[in-house]
């Protein structure tokens, strides 16, 4: 079963709609819920299908980043799954930023948790291996089943 997680704070300094947006930029997904957590609000966002991903997808090679994601990714997976930060003021603008620390993002990271059967071929399709930034090959989309 494929489950897809991002987690957003929103701060009392920020606009709402902005938050979702740099969300939009880079995932689709399925529903949005909110939770209170003192002064703060949490925006999750879910989806059950890997298509929610293709934007992410396409984003890592408009920016050429598939080295750096394809090592950044494969460090943060566990057992079945991946979990990853990005900067939220980088997404805002529909740029990729992965953080190591909730510190190196101002306003609090975009947190990304994928829970797939087949996490390396998630892995594969997302930021396939390159030679000289080219990917070596492009693998279809993982099936959902």
């Amino acid at each position: 079963m494929t489950k897809i997680i991002i987690e957003v704070e929103v701060r009392p300094s920020e606009d709402e709609n902005k938050v979702l947006q740099a969300i939009r930029n880079l995932f689709d997904f399925e529903n949005l819920k909110e939770e209170k957590s003192g002064y703060t609000k949490i925006l999750v966002a879910e989806s059950h299908t890997l298509l929610s991903l293709q934007k992410f997808h396409r984003k890592l090679r408009e920016e050429r980043i598939l080295d750096a994601a394809r090592k950044y990714l494969t460090k943060n997976l566990i057992g079945n799954v991946i979990t990853f930060m990005l900067n939220k003021q980088a997404a805002a603008v529909g740029k990729i930023s992965f953080v190591d620390d909730e510190k190196e993002s101002p306003l609090g990271p975009i947190k990304v948790t994928i829970e797939y059967k087949d996490p390396q071929a998630l892995i594969d399709w997302l930021t396939p291996k390159t030679a000289k930034g080219v990917p070596l090959w492009e693998n279809p989309i993982p099936s959902d089943e």
